[in-house]
């Protein structure tokens, strides 16, 4: 008798496997592709309705009809989809700062899909520190976006970072560059 797949993937993770292998080793194992990545949602202790509306998302174009042999691939695709991220704890001044990188978002005035993907995936996983070093290193669009507002948001979005215990080094950086281009986008009577 085979134990659950919960087990399996628990087992798969516990002995060093990315999320992406263990869902390549279920899917292999039971030819079952959507309980395999479920198994594998829930062994890393991601809500079932978070793991169920991830999984509907990508369910058609990735696990409804699986090629034979892909379950390696679709392990990938599905890990940088982020299906398999970890929610964070956010603290109050977490949530605070991904509402300023919102109000940023929206001063820029378009997003390239792909920047807005790893937003996500890095407000999901508590990344700010990425989140905050990518919107500084972009900038709004000449014609749609707001450069006065994206930069003061981006300003006090990093001295929130600023004051975490133990702040990384590069937001004393990517905050000097914000205030920089904010203090020349800075309007005068």
């Amino acid at each position: 008798m085979q134990p659950p797949l919960l087990t399996l993937a628990r087992h798969a993770l516990a002995r060093g496997a990315t999320p992406a292998q263990a869902y390549a080793l279920l899917a292999r194992r039971t030819r079952q592709p959507l309980p395999s990545a479920r198994a594998v949602c829930l062994a890393l202790d991601i809500p079932l309705t978070e793991a169920a509306r991830r999984l509907d998302d990508c369910y058609g174009s990735l696990l409804a009809n699986p090629r034979p042999d892909s379950e390696a691939d679709t392990g990938e695709l599905l890990e940088a989809l982020g299906v398999f991220d970890v929610p964070a704890a956010l603290t109050d001044t977490d949530r605070a700062v991904i509402d300023l990188f919102l109000a940023a978002i929206d001063a820029m005035g378009g997003i390239r899909p792909g920047h807005q993907h790893g937003l996500d995936r890095w407000f999901t996983t508590g990344n700010l520190t990425t989140a905050y070093l990518s919107l500084a290193a972009a900038h709004p669009l000449p014609c749609t976006g707001d450069a006065t507002t994206y930069w003061a948001t981006l300003v006090t979005a990093g001295e929130l970072l600023a004051t975490s215990p133990a702040p990384d080094g590069r937001i004393r950086l990517a905050l000097a560059h914000c205030r920089t281009r904010a203090a020349a986008h800075t309007t005068t009577p």
